[in-house]
């Protein structure tokens, strides 16, 4: 088969593809691609859980907010893009990017935690295109090592800072807010 034939049999998928999608199964869609996603184990749970505690503790009475997956966001502020990611966790400051079907833009924060079925797309795919929409605070979690990679925008590109389980990471987007990882990783 030539490129051209192969070129042409493959589908891009848009935003609006996605919504017509039923429920039954949770996806992502990046750059026109659909990607199954598997239900999270206990351990995944148990991080998600801690860490939207800890910062929506933290946020309560201030004016950014902490939303946990499912929730649908499209990175690129075009309603029939070809890019909507469900991360673990989404730390928004902008609730005018709100609307009734997620978030459009790039949040503020976004928090990965590392499965066997999504760890190379957490480390790989996602990671570029959060650096290309914009998102100043990408962390990606790690529940084998007990460890947190944490890339900060500067200058169009991430600055990558690594925590062990024993440490305190402080949230560069919420000024005054650190986290433990002994709260983190408690079992």
């Amino acid at each position: 088969m030539e490129v051209r034939e192969a070129i042409q049999k493959y589908k891009r998928y848009t935003y609006e593809d996605y919504c017509t999608w039923g429920d039954d199964e949770r996806r992502e869609l990046i750059d026109g691609v659909p990607y199954a996603m598997a239900a999270p184990s206990w351990r995944h749970q148990e991080i998600s859980g801690q860490l939207n505690r800890l910062i929506g503790n933290y946020l309560v009475g201030k004016p950014c907010k902490v939303l946990a997956a499912p929730f649908d966001v499209r990175l690129i502020e075009d309603a029939y893009g070809d890019t909507v990611v469900q991360p673990d966790i989404s730390v928004i400051c902008d609730k005018s990017k709100l609307d009734d079907k997620g978030y459009v833009g790039a949040p503020d924060m976004v928090i990965e935690i590392l499965s066997p079925s999504t760890a190379m797309l957490d480390k790989l795919l996602k990671f570029k295109k959060y650096l290309q929409s914009g998102v100043r605070e990408y962390w990606i979690v790690d529940p084998d090592s007990n460890t947190v990679a944490v890339h900060i925008l500067k200058n169009g590109e991430y600055v990558t800072y690594a925590y062990g389980s024993d440490e305190t990471i402080p949230v560069y987007v919420l000024e005054g807010c650190v986290i433990d990882l002994k709260e983190v990783f408690t079992y």
